[in-house]
């Protein structure tokens, strides 16, 4: 599988992507290597990813918790601290080893100790292999407010290693592939189809339609890396479903939502207030709405929640000068941002989902 040749970071996929960080690690003569993991990808992944690095300098291990738990400033001291106390000087390496959180806060640490560091993301989720891992977002939460706090630079590469999705459990599998689906909303009719028609994946499968949707957003990215205009398409799902996730997160009446599975809901919302607003077919939202709930079922969100929810998006990254701003669809492959939204439609999408 061809690497992406991207502006600042290249891409590279299963076993060239090892031979690409050889190469790169002998050629860049670094102090120290540390590599960032949880507790679960230093169990399930780490052994295998250090079989395959071939270096002669020392490479020490930081475990952070696993979840979105640890996606906080409080954490980012704890690793900055240790890094510090392992002695990485601005010629060391840090390379992040996770799903993403592991790659959003790896990322900020790396880019922020000692006014930056060299990084590189190995996603080891399938939601961090097609999006977090991807584009040069990094940052932290805000208590419960996603991604209040962070920056936006690439890393010298990521590495796409497919044989680490066999380590995931089903629920993350179907997280990541949210964001696949909505890539396909947002750009590509024929990938959405062939993702929504597809009764059985196997990791074959997901090799190629992985690539295609790490080429979708890529192509986006390299048009906007700074989320001046069509980057923002990228948020579809996310206005309503980072409102939605921030409020089960804070809840203690809730089960907490993988991003994956809040951004689900957030699609079929925001596609319930695109019919309303731009004229998304009627036929299209009904597929939208279907499609999305045979993958990931229903959750359960009351009346009394609608408000409470309404009231996080304010927080919203994309807002400014005091609207919240949605990417919404006018059809399958053709988004348009900064739409306005009345809470009373809002209110409506919510009823349409529990429907």
């Amino acid at each position: 599988m061809n690497s992406i040749q991207t502006q600042d970071c290249p891409i590279h996929f299963n076993s060239v992507g090892y031979d690409h960080l050889n190469a790169h690690l002998a050629d860049a003569n670094y102090s120290k290597i540390v590599v960032i993991v949880d507790e679960n990808t230093h169990e399930h992944c780490l052994p295998l990813f250090l079989s395959k690095v071939q270096t002669t300098v020392e490479i020490d291990i930081i475990e952070i918790e696993a979840g979105e738990i640890s996606k906080t400033i409080d954490v980012c001291t704890g690793v900055w601290e240790a890094l510090s106390d392992l002695g990485l000087d601005r010629k060391s390496l840090v390379l992040n080893l996770g799903g993403g959180v592991v790659t959003d806060l790896g990322g900020f640490v790396a880019c922020t100790f000692k006014r930056g560091i060299d990084y590189i993301n190995i996603p080891t989720s399938l939601l961090a292999m097609v999006d977090a891992s991807v584009g040069g977002k990094t940052g932290v939460d805000l208590g419960p407010l996603k991604n209040q706090i962070g920056v936006i630079a690439v890393g010298k590469m990521v590495i796409i290693d497919t044989e680490f999705l066999a380590t995931l459990p089903q629920n993350h599998v179907r997280s990541g592939l949210a964001e696949m689906l909505k890539h396909g909303l947002i750009q590509d009719r024929d990938y959405w189809n062939t993702l929504t028609n597809t009764t059985e994946l196997n990791f074959e499968d997901f090799d190629q339609l992985i690539y295609d949707s790490v080429i979708i957003k890529n192509n986006i990215v390299e048009s906007d890396p700074n989320e001046d205009g069509i980057r923002k398409f990228l948020n579809f799902g996310h206005t309503l479903g980072h409102a939605i996730e921030s409020y089960f997160l804070d809840s203690d009446a809730k089960a907490e939502l993988l991003h994956g599975e809040a951004i689900a809901i957030g699609m079929i919302l925001e596609s319930y207030i695109s019919a309303k607003l731009l004229g998304l077919a009627t036929d299209d939202l009904e597929a939208i709405k279907t499609s999305i709930l045979n993958i990931f079922g229903q959750v359960e969100i009351l009346e009394e929640d609608y408000e409470e929810i309404i009231e996080l998006l304010k927080y919203d990254k994309k807002n400014s000068h005091g609207n919240i701003n949605f990417v919404l669809l006018e059809a399958i492959g053709q988004p348009k941002f900064d739409c306005l939204v009345e809470n009373d439609l809002i209110i409506e999408s919510f009823k349409y989902y529990s429907a």
